[in-house]
């Protein structure tokens, strides 16, 4: 897998990225899927159509007052709506990575930055935060990849079972 396209995500008030890709429920009335491969129907930007972006989309989500919303969508997903979606059906560890890149690898999400600030979800509300200081520390890029993130974390809204 080539390496992904981060998720945007604001936090006290600053655009970051994340390295993790909140799943979106299923058949949730504010969220449409539009037809991606007949471009006149929506605008897509071109980074969507390649390897860098096996989901067809990246979400802008944000932090506020301790609760996890999703505030845009681009790509294979629009957002219905003006209002915030208070991400409620999201439980996991948000990744978000901070100063230099040390490693790249070129798979998933595994390329290791100088911090990582891991964010703690349950049900859509922010239950901890902690940093992770990675300068100094051996890594091995296959261990990584198989011990994070969780697999349920690494499929996406309309993806097929082959």
């Amino acid at each position: 897998m080539t390496a992904q396209i981060h998720e945007r995500l604001i936090i006290n008030g600053h655009e970051k990225t994340m390295m993790t890709c909140p799943w979106l429920p299923e058949g949730h009335p504010r969220l449409i899927e539009v037809d991606i491969y007949h471009r006149e129907n929506v605008a897509v930007e071109s980074f969507l159509f390649t390897t860098a972006c096996w989901r067809r989309y990246q979400g802008t989500w944000e932090i506020r007052e301790g609760k996890f919303y999703l505030i845009g969508l681009r790509g294979r997903f629009q957002l219905q709506g003006e209002d915030p979606l208070f991400a409620d059906w999201y439980s996991g560890m948000l990744r978000i990575p901070r100063g230099e890149i040390l490693q790249y690898v070129h798979m998933g999400f595994e390329s290791v930055f100088a911090e990582e600030v891991y964010v703690d979800i349950a049900n859509g509300e922010v239950v901890s935060m902690r940093l992770v200081e990675n300068r100094g520390k051996p890594h091995d890029e296959w261990g990584k990849w198989w011990n994070f993130p969780p697999v349920d974390e690494i499929h996406f809204l309309g993806d097929f079972e082959l």
